[in-house]
């Protein structure tokens, strides 16, 4: 199948499999509370993987991409702990939550350790066969 031969499609569509996989998660309820939140980060960090190897396609980038999705999370979850009130406001809708976060946990952290992980394979994936500077 052509189509799926570019980098750029194949990017593409994993985003579509990814985000809404992602966002039904998020609002899964019939499991256990804390593991509904944990596991999001695993998606949030995949899916930014992707998003960001959408404008950044090169070799280096596939392991550079989860490196530094996975240093800006976690600058992201550190700055949880800070509430001034623009941050405060951006949180009080549901993308601003989705984006940043509304509540610093330290669990979280294992979870985006793993996303980057699975970012990074499916990265390689997507690069597997095809020829990338």
């Amino acid at each position: 199948m052509p189509l799926f031969k570019s980098l750029h499609w194949r990017t593409i569509f994993s985003l579509a499999i990814i985000l809404p996989v992602g966002l039904l998660y998020s609002h899964y309820r019939y499991s256990v509370g804390w593991l509904n939140q944990e596991v999001g980060g695993i998606f949030y960090q995949i899916f930014w993987c992707l998003f960001a190897f959408l404008f950044v396609a090169t070799r280096a980038s596939v392991w550079q991409i989860p490196l530094w999705v996975l240093v800006i999370t976690s600058l992201v979850e550190f700055m949880q702990l800070w509430h001034p009130p623009f941050l405060v406001w951006v949180r009080s809708f549901w993308w601003g939550r989705m984006l940043i976060g509304s509540a610093f946990t330290w669990a979280d952290f294992p979870y985006y350790f793993i996303g980057s992980g699975l970012g990074w394979l499916w990265l390689r994936l997507i690069v597997q066969g095809t020829k990338l500077k």
